[in-house]
């Protein structure tokens, strides 16, 4: 028997949850601007990494589906100390994240309609979209639902106009591109520089199990949308990224103003060309919000609980008592948001160099719970084995095994590469790598101290109890 709660979210609702949460529209460009061969990659990192991964996400949130998903599962599996600092690189992440994001946006949105917008106004705005952001997620869940399941219409329309926009194109002007079986074949320095920002792109299947009890069904719906959006996400993330090569040469493609080309090309100049441009240009902004929101509601809850458990510092505990938000991990998360868009405004001299360090900092920071996660699954499988699982991963323990130590290489090899980008071919660019390692190292000398705290203050609990 399926086990149920009073929860609000459906199959339908956890699908488009869980394809907000990791369709990004602005990682289309990044991938496009590899070239043809970025195809291949897409396909083999579904097959060796992201299938295994969702089985994996499967099986955990439906043998342990109480609120906190990975940090739950780290904690059963190594300790309160792991699970401690599981929590604080995947709460820090959605911080840092979402200060790069608005910057992002902020850029977007005056290429669009302003480009002499001033910085200090753009940062205004990316203040106005941190603080908008936190409110939505403190209202009420049903708020923060409605917000994450509109953004992944707007992604899903956004992908399909370039996808289905670039073929049509292609059919009356020709292909941009030569897709051919030479150039769609990945070569090691390419497709190993380009592999963080694919996995990145396809991480965060896990992040529904930390609804909890918002879900009317955990054990039969988590396994259901994670396998579905994984399907959906990839097919729209190859529909969108073979639509802007098929309009757009591969050294015209950029990150930023990438879209924006991809549909001033598809439609031209014309009043109906005006309309899809700002039309689609809008819709893809908004979809920075969304993407924000559910990122905050999932990590942010998962902080709470660890808090409420003494492993957080208290102010992470505090939880609307109406609403049931994690008000108090969504409001330190709009401080940290803050605090580092007003540095980047005030460092803005090499304001690109910044905006990518930051990027690839705080990508690095988010990828390396999961270094936790697999782990943790095997040795779940290995020390609760008569836990009910209602979802089990087919196999025997040496599949279990093989498919951890993949997941495992590509998440690893996904943080080196952040950091140092270009080491395939034996050149480290130390102006870039040496900010970005600072960046973790920092972070986890802050998490270590989190942590000391944590373990003293769960200690006297002990001897006083």
């Amino acid at each position: 028997m399926a086990t149920k709660t009073t929860g609000k979210m459906g199959l339908s609702s956890l699908t488009l949850f869980s394809v907000c949460a990791v369709l990004s529209v602005d990682g289309l460009t990044a991938s496009a601007s590899i070239g043809p061969s970025s195809i291949t990659w897409w396909i083999i990192t579904l097959v060796l990494f992201v299938i295994p991964y969702g089985l994996i996400s499967s099986e955990l949130g439906t043998t342990y589906p109480g609120e906190g998903g990975i940090y739950n599962w780290v904690k059963r599996a190594f300790g309160f100390k792991w699970a401690v600092r599981t929590t604080w690189f995947y709460w820090a992440n959605v911080g840092l994240w979402m200060a790069a994001s608005y910057i992002m946006f902020a850029g977007m949105f005056a290429e669009m309609f302003f480009p002499a917008l001033g910085l200090w106004v753009q940062i205004a705005i990316c203040i106005s979209l941190i603080w908008l952001t936190i409110w939505i997620c403190n209202i009420s869940v049903d708020t923060g639902v409605w917000v994450t399941n509109l953004g992944a219409l707007f992604k899903v329309i956004v992908i399909a106009v370039l996808g289905i926009g670039g073929f049509w194109y292609a059919s009356h002007n020709g292909v941009a591109n030569e897709f051919s079986f030479a150039s769609m074949m990945p070569t090691m320095g390419s497709g190993l520089g380009f592999l963080p920002a694919i996995i990145f792109n396809l991480m965060g299947f896990e992040l529904v199990a930390c609804m909890g009890k918002e879900i009317k069904d955990p054990c039969r719906d988590i396994p259901k949308s994670i396998m579905l959006s994984a399907l959906i996400v990839t097919s729209l993330y190859l529909l969108g990224t073979i639509g802007i090569l098929m309009a757009l040469p591969v050294e015209k493609i950029t990150l930023v103003a990438g879209i924006i080309a991809t549909l001033q090309t598809l439609f031209g100049e014309g009043a109906f060309g005006h309309f899809m441009v700002y039309g689609i240009g809008s819709l893809t902004l908004l979809t920075f919000i969304a993407n924000m929101t559910t990122w905050t509601m999932g990590a942010s809850r998962a902080a709470m609980k660890a808090a409420q458990a003494g492993e957080l510092p208290e102010v992470f505990a505090k939880e609307n008592l109406v609403h049931r938000t994690p008000v108090g991990a969504n409001t330190i998360t709009g401080v940290l948001s803050t605090v580092v868009i007003l540095v980047y405004g005030l460092t803005s001299a090499e304001c690109d160099k910044l905006f990518w360090s930051m990027f690839s900092f705080s990508s690095s920071i988010f990828l390396l719970p999961f270094l936790f996660m697999f782990p943790a699954y095997l040795k779940l499988r290995l020390s609760d084995p008569n836990a009910r699982r209602p979802y089990k991963v087919p196999g025997s323990m040496g599949v279990q095994i093989a498919i951890c130590v993949i997941c495992f290489a590509f998440i690893a090899q996904a943080v080196i590469l952040f950091i140092f980008p270009h080491i395939v071919s034996g050149i480290v660019d130390w102006s870039y790598s040496i900010p970005v390692a600072l960046g973790i190292f920092s972070t986890i000398v802050v998490g270590e101290c989190i942590l000391a705290k944590a373990t003293k203050r769960i200690q006297t609990v002990t001897i006083e109890s």
